[in-house]
C-alpha cells in the first residue's frame, strides 16, 4: 500500500459518496477535529502514572469519538449510517458533572496552564471549540448529523473540566485571570451563567 496516491495532486479530495476541494467546509470542519485528536494525544502522553488512569482512558475512548465525528461529517452519500449518538454526548455530560464536583470551586476566569498536562489539555479545548466553529459554517451550508456539534460544544467542557482537576491532583493551583470579575458566583442570573460559559 503507498501511502501517496497522487490524486489530491489537483487540490480535491475524496470523501464518502464524492470529491470535493481541499478547502471545502466539509474538509475544514473534519480535518479542524483530526487537528483536535492530535493534541489529545499529545496531552495523553503527560497522563501515563496511576494518577490519572480514569482521565488517561477517557480521552483514549474519545479519540475513536472524534474520528466517528469527523467521519461523520465526510458524508455526503444518502442513507449512510452516521456513528456520532447522543450517548457520547451523555457520557462527556456525566464526566464534567463528576469532575465539577471534584475540583476547587470557581470563582473567577483561570489563565490556561498550570502543569503540562493541563496546559496540553487546554490546547485540546481551544482547537475543539475551532472544530466547532468549522462545524457550525458547515451546518449553515449543508445538511449534517447534528450530534458532531452538540459533541464537540460539550467536548470543550470536558477538557475543561478535566484540566482543572488535572492541577489539583497534582497540587497545582489554577492561576486565576488577575483582573477578572467573580464571574461565577451562585448568584449570578442563569443568562450570566450562559454567556460566560460560552467563553471557555
Amino acid at each position: 500500500m503507498n501511502l501517496y496516491t497522487k490524486t489530491g495532486d489537483s487540490g480535491k479530495t475524496s470523501i464518502i459518496g464524492g470529491r470535493v476541494d481541499k478547502d471545502h467546509l466539509r474538509v475544514e470542519a473534519y480535518g479542524t477535529i483530526d487537528e483536535a485528536n492530535c493534541f489529545v494525544g499529545q496531552a495523553m502522553t503527560h497522563l501515563t502514572e496511576p494518577l490519572f488512569q480514569d482521565i488517561y482512558q477517557e480521552l483514549e475512548k474519545i479519540q475513536h469519538e472524534l474520528f466517528d465525528c469527523g467521519g461523520d461529517l465526510a458524508v455526503v452519500k444518502e442513507k449512510y449510517p452516521y456513528k456520532a449518538s447522543n450517548e457520547m454526548v451523555e457520557f462527556l455530560e456525566n464526566r464534567i458533572d463528576a469532575y465539577v464536583k471534584e475540583a476547587p470551586e470557581l470563582e473567577r476566569f483561570i489563565l490556561p496552564g498550570g502543569s503540562p498536562a493541563a496546559a496540553a489539555v487546554h490546547i485540546a479545548r481551544t482547537v475543539t471549540r475551532r472544530a466547532e466553529r468549522c462545524t457550525v459554517s458547515l451546518q449553515k451550508e449543508m445538511e449534517i448529523n447534528e450530534v458532531v456539534l452538540k459533541y464537540l460544544n460539550r467536548l470543550s467542557d470536558y477538557f475543561f473540566a478535566i484540566a482543572r482537576v488535572i492541577n489539583h491532583r497534582l497540587g497545582v493551583k489554577d492561576v486565576e485571570y488577575e483582573r477578572s470579575a467573580l464571574v461565577f458566583k451562585t448568584k449570578s442570573s442563569n443568562k450570566e451563567k450562559k454567556i460566560l460559559k460560552d467563553l471557555i
